[in-house]
């Protein structure tokens, strides 16, 4: 197990591949395995960094948290995973509460950032209805409280993804553990960022906003299209809906890779003299 030493906690993550440096950041599951399947079809192309955000599975948590400034930790917890491994700078893709994540390490750390791909940021002050979003997630909670995770999953998923991804979250096996975690940390906390529009702005040439077709006229897709109007950028469609990269891995790395070649995003490859550890897929 490969395992990186942070403050207040023991990074898991893993280096699979060659070429450029990708660093793929898992959204509400919290882990490396929610991008395994598609990081199969990235490996041909890029040298692909997965791993357990803080606080989930095997990222262990070591003393005291700052639960005030997480999503700042979880930021600078990505740009200790890039200088670690070398390579950089890279090509960071978050998934929802992951690409929260990505934009904060974009505002935080633009030196270790190539490209941003932040696929369907639920940072839902950025809709016009932002606030009934933000107390929804507050009910979600209260549910979560009084009646469980299950019953409350079964209301958020319904209400935030289509039903093509509710069937794929559905088949997942649950980890309790890691369900309690971000519905404690997260789940009412990441949705109600404030983003720093203007310091994302001066970097918008190297931002791709990627959504999932099947999600429009959800939250965190339409999030999405917001902030591409506002940098001047276009929306990118990848397959599927908010969870495209489980439900069809292989097409979703295939025009994921397009796109950034198309933006002009695709990075030089770089040698990675600094990686600790390298598997194949």
């Amino acid at each position: 197990m490969t395992v990186l030493d942070a403050p207040g906690a023991q990074l898991y993550f893993e280096v699979h591949g060659q070429g450029p440096l990708m660093v793929m950041i898992p959204g509400a599951g919290g882990t490396a395995d929610s991008f395994r399947m598609v990081a199969e079809h990235l490996a041909a192309d890029y040298t692909i960094v997965l791993y357990d955000r803080r606080g989930f599975s095997r990222s262990r948590l070591d003393g005291p948290q700052d639960y005030s400034h997480r999503l700042n930790t979880d930021a600078d917890d990505v740009r200790r995973l890039i200088e670690h491994v070398g390579g950089g700078p890279a090509t960071v893709f978050g998934a929802s509460s992951g690409a929260i994540v990505a934009l904060a390490l974009q505002t935080r750390h633009p030196e270790v950032v190539h490209a941003l791909v932040p696929f369907e940021p639920p940072a839902v002050l950025q809709l016009p209805d932002g606030d009934r979003w933000v107390e929804f997630f507050h009910q979600v909670y209260d549910l979560y409280q009084h009646a469980g995770i299950g019953p409350a999953m079964q209301w958020f998923r319904a209400q935030t993804f289509p039903h093509s991804d509710q069937q794929v979250m559905g088949a997942v096996p649950r980890n309790e553990a890691n369900a309690i975690y971000w519905f404690e940390h997260e789940l009412r906390q990441y949705p109600a960022v404030q983003l720093d529009l203007n310091s994302l702005s001066l970097h918008a040439e190297r931002i791709l906003l990627a959504v999932g077709r099947e999600g429009r006229g959800y939250p965190a897709h339409d999030v999405s299209v917001v902030l591409a109007r506002k940098f001047g950028r276009n929306t990118v469609e990848l397959p599927g809906g908010h969870v495209g990269a489980v439900s069809h891995p292989a097409a979703f790395a295939q025009e994921l890779t397009t796109a950034l070649a198309e933006e002009g995003l695709t990075a030089t490859d770089r040698p990675n003299t600094h990686a600790p550890h390298r598997r194949l897929l």
